[in-house]
């Protein structure tokens, strides 16, 4: 009897051993992205007799990940640089690292409910990681920077069905304190941030509530992130920046609703942004977005769409009505040659964009889409009877040469106004009136998975 039991307990040891091993799974990837630039006027306009730039960037990824009973772990180490920015051979007694190398995403994910629930699940995921939801306008990867972005935070995910809710949020320090959470929110790092006037935010939290149609989803975003309070002191005649223990709280909510009707696909968005931004002013601004696209053929597709974020500030100066876009990706939306809520200021004014978008795809392997886009302000630009910033043409063309190689070119032109480039947006003296960018970029991105 004794022996039988175990015999029997060694077998269900055996058996489960056996199952978590072949439930493990580990996958590696790698991506080599390398993007030639020319750019005459990309971000800005030039001033007249300034020379194009020409460069190659290379973004280098490697990614990998392991997943098991009740868990998975994810990792990407990433090199950004320019080619040449360092010498074939660097001094390493005297040079300084030039910060190209950096960890990307580093988090895991803790399955809290046995998978014996089928139609429910428990997820916390914790570390750096990508945030990005519906359409990336105000949370998104910005994939097309090689730097991309990310953010260390945690998120508790509860799914059923096709409903889903995530709360999540983070803390930032500069270091491991011994007193205090003062935090400096411009931090060194790899890159310039492009959000908030440079700055970071001290801490996040969000909602975020969807419910996933066959073709669609609906959902409701609630984000809240906190600024360091700050006062200015003048030290040997410099004024500098002095951080508190106190923060200003920005909140951002709305709706996002897409869906596919036959051949029509129809897309809106609407938030509301208010409390107080980096800068401590009040916030009252507002976002609305709405277009479709409808499929003319089996290759073919166009559409319409408008874009309106308000803009300006009170009578008494006391209020901005800014909208800021937060974390998003825009590079998907106002022009490929990012004029608006990029890296380039353009003061804050607002933004209207009316565009039309077309898509030709006449095989499995390539891609041609043209876009054209009508910019204008959507308050008053001080000094000008005009809020028109100008129009933007985009092309893109996309050659897949397998399912590990690709190839993407594109060519950008912008006719820009006096407006666009006057003190108060782009503040551009004696610009240039036709601007220009084009790029040619290498795609090489191998996956393995091994169970």
């Amino acid at each position: 009897m004794k022996l039988l039991f175990r015999a029997g307990a060694f077998s269900i040891v055996l058996s489960a051993i056996f199952y978590l091993h072949a439930d493990a799974q580990f996958s590696i990837g790698a991506q080599l992205r390398t993007r030639t630039e020319y750019r005459d006027g990309q971000g800005a306009p030039l001033p007249q007799g300034s020379n194009p730039a020409v460069f190659t960037s290379q973004r280098t990824r490697l990614m990998t990940g392991f997943s098991g009973y009740r868990f998975k772990l994810g990792a990407t180490i990433q090199d950004v640089r320019v080619w040449g920015q360092d010498v074939s051979v660097i001094n390493r007694t005297t040079t300084q690292d030039l910060n190209g190398l950096m960890v990307h995403e580093a988090w895991a994910e803790v399955m809290l409910l046995d998978t014996v629930y089928k139609n429910k699940a428990l997820n916390l995921k914790v570390g750096r990681q990508e945030i990005a939801y519906d359409d990336m306008r105000l949370l998104g990867n910005l994939d097309w920077l090689q730097q991309g972005r990310r953010h260390d935070a945690a998120i508790l995910k509860y799914e059923t069905g096709p409903f889903q809710l995530h709360l999540g949020g983070g803390f930032n320090q500069n270091k491991e304190n011994s007193t205090g959470t003062i935090y400096n929110e411009t931090p060194p790092g790899n890159y310039t941030a492009t959000t908030n006037a440079g700055t970071m935010y001290k801490a996040m939290e969000f909602l975020y509530a969807g419910k996933k149609f066959k073709k669609g989803n609906i959902s409701f975003l609630f984000f809240a992130d906190q600024f360091s309070k700050y006062h200015i002191d003048t030290v040997a005649g410099v004024a500098t920046k002095t951080y508190e223990q106190a923060t200003y709280t920005r909140m951002t909510t709305g709706l996002f609703y897409t869906n596919t009707f036959n051949k029509w696909t129809v897309t809106a968005s609407g938030y509301y942004q208010f409390g107080k931004g980096a800068t401590g002013l009040k916030l009252n601004a507002a976002t609305l977005n709405g277009n479709f696209m409808y499929q003319v053929s089996k290759p073919f597709s166009a559409g319409a769409g408008v874009d309106f974020a308000t803009g300006g500030t009170s009578s008494d100066g006391k209020t901005s009505n800014a909208f800021d876009f937060l974390y998003g990706t825009p590079h998907k939306y106002w022009g490929y040659m990012d004029y608006f809520y990029v890296g380039s200021p353009f003061g804050n004014r607002g933004l209207q964009d009316y565009y039309i978008k077309t898509k030709f795809k006449p095989n499995t392997k390539w891609t041609l889409t043209g876009d054209i886009h009508e910019f204008l302000a959507s308050s008053e630009i001080p000094g000008y009877d005009t809020r028109r910033f100008g129009e933007e043409l985009d092309i893109v063309a996309n050659l897949a040469l397998t399912k590990v190689v690709s190839f993407e070119g594109g060519y950008s032109h912008f006719w820009s106004t006096n407006a666009l480039t006057s003190a108060g947006v782009k503040n551009v003296a004696n610009a240039k009136s036709n601007s220009n960018w084009a790029y040619l970029m290498i795609i090489i991105k191998p996956d393995f998975i091994f169970k």
